[in-house]
């Protein structure tokens, strides 16, 4: 009886082992919203509780073990490591990553915008490819994720680069000429809760952040979505958009950017 119960127990243990870490992520990566509900939420916790930290405590254990610092790509490349072979995480991402690398190379931005830091990926990213003097302010609403992302940006050694502001970006942009000095940006990237992008454009609008040619560049407007932004910037007279089909972070599951120029 014994002997039975133990084969019961391994046999159950192997099946749980094989469908956690091979078969349900090969079935959801084909599907955003089922690879968001798995990753971001089932695995997400199932690991805060069994290694009492957070994921981007985990991601920045990461960086710490397998990218030299100061080195901005080891980073960057460290962390698609860390995403794609142990734990799924909701930066831009390897393949979305590169068009908005292209962007921004061919942009040049000497004052940008970061709405969602996040663990600081994007950051990097964009940081890494501006000219010498130019300026990027991150705001991340999170006070977890902006002490990580702190830490990220300056073990690429980025952080001369870098402004990183905690709080709410509907408090913080019309305070942007007032306390940073900015009177416009060149580039803007879109990458926090998505039921803020459309009405956080429009603030810039009202602000006049935006001067004729700067460029916004929104990241999942696919997956997760946000309809009445592509509604927006498609239809309005103010903007040429243009959509980048890419993929979900890390999966298959179709998603994209869209770059829209202000036309003042």
């Amino acid at each position: 009886m014994l002997l039975v119960l133990l084969c019961w127990f391994v046999g159950v243990t192997v099946l749980l082992y094989v469908l956690y870490s091979w078969f349900i992520p090969a079935v959801v990566q084909f599907n955003g919203s089922l690879a968001l509900l798995w990753h971001d939420v089932v695995v997400e916790r199932v690991l805060d509780t069994l290694t009492r930290s957070t994921r981007p405590q985990r991601l920045l254990k990461a960086v710490r073990k397998h990218a030299a610092r100061g080195d901005p790509q080891s980073v960057i490349s460290a962390i698609d490591h860390f995403c794609r072979h142990s734990e799924w995480a909701m930066n831009i991402g390897d393949e979305k990553g590169s068009i908005l690398d292209s962007v921004v190379s061919e942009l040049n931005p000497e004052k940008v915008l970061e709405l969602g830091t996040y663990c600081g990926y994007s950051t990097v990213r964009i940081a890494r490819l501006l000219p010498p003097g130019a300026r990027l302010i991150t705001l991340e609403f999170n006070a977890g994720y902006a002490a990580i992302a702190r830490q990220v940006i300056a073990w690429a050694g980025l952080e001369d680069r870098v402004q990183l502001v905690e709080g709410a970006s509907e408090d913080w942009i019309p305070r942007m000429k007032e306390h940073f000095g900015i009177e416009t940006f060149d580039f803007v990237f879109l990458d926090h809760w998505k039921d803020r992008y459309l009405p956080d454009t429009k603030l810039m609008e009202d602000c006049g952040l935006l001067r004729k040619g700067t460029v916004l560049l929104a990241d999942n407007v696919i997956c997760p979505g946000v309809p009445d932004y592509l509604q927006y910037v498609r239809n309005s007279l103010s903007y040429k958009s243009c959509y980048f089909k890419s993929h979900l972070e890390y999966t298959k599951a179709e998603d994209g950017l869209e770059k829209s120029v202000f036309l003042g």
